[in-house]
């Protein structure tokens, strides 16, 4: 879980720059918003037990996940590309753990290490449908790393009062500064070892649609609610 020794010196000076920006970008995002967390029964549990699970949301989400969950030494699947090494950096600096590898390269391996670090007691988060797509898809990483473990998945989501939402194939959202910000943490989902892995995918691709359903119900409820 280190960054990649094999970089050219200019590699290692662009990633550097990249990364420092990167968490500077982060931080005023972050500061700058009004964070308010929305956190099921089941995962307060989970996290009053110290049971190691799963963090799942979908890939538009993980830039104000970054900030929100930093220093929580969560375990995050990174590409072994250069810009998965600008990733990793970057969040290291923020606390987190990397596996890297991806569906495309060295996928197997990173699953392996997520499995091992679930059953070593550590958190660790999946963004099922990336990092290509489609969109709102299931990838059977996350199904099958849950059954190995038989960690719960905890959905997670946020909404935004002022968010640029891009037009990239995850629709990725970009909260702007000053504006407020529910992160909802959904009921635990456990998979199973037996479960069809298509209809436990379906299972989750709801669940964590209905987190961000319910941080958008919060955020408007807080919104009807505040001082004008």
């Amino acid at each position: 879980m280190t960054v990649s020794s094999s970089l050219s010196p200019r590699q290692r000076m662009i990633a550097a720059l990249v990364s420092w920006a990167g968490w500077l970008i982060l931080q005023i995002l972050g500061r700058t918003s009004r964070i308010t967390f929305s956190n099921s029964r089941g995962y307060l549990e989970l996290m009053e037990r110290r049971q190691p699970f799963i963090y799942g949301f979908w890939h538009r989400f993980q830039l104000l996940l970054v900030y929100s969950h930093r220093f929580r030494r969560i375990v995050v699947l990174v590409s072994q590309s250069f810009d998965g090494e600008l990733i990793a950096r970057t969040i290291h600096r923020l606390g987190f753990l990397t596996a890297r590898g991806s569906s495309s390269r060295g996928g197997a391996r990173a699953l392996v290490t997520l499995i091992r670090e679930l059953q070593e007691a550590r958190c660790v988060a999946f963004t099922p449908d990336g990092p290509k797509g489609p969109y709102r898809s299931v990838h059977q990483g996350l199904i099958l790393a849950a059954q190995k473990t038989g960690a719960p998945i905890v959905p997670l989501a946020w909404a935004g009062s002022r968010v640029k939402e891009l037009s990239s194939w995850d629709r990725f959202m970009i909260p702007k500064p000053f504006g407020r910000v529910v992160v909802c943490h959904g009921d635990p989902v456990v998979i199973p070892a037996d479960e069809d892995r298509d209809l436990a995918a379906q299972r989750v691709q709801r669940a964590l649609d209905d987190a961000f359903r319910k941080a958008q119900d919060e955020l408007l409820a807080l919104s009807k609610t505040a001082p004008c």
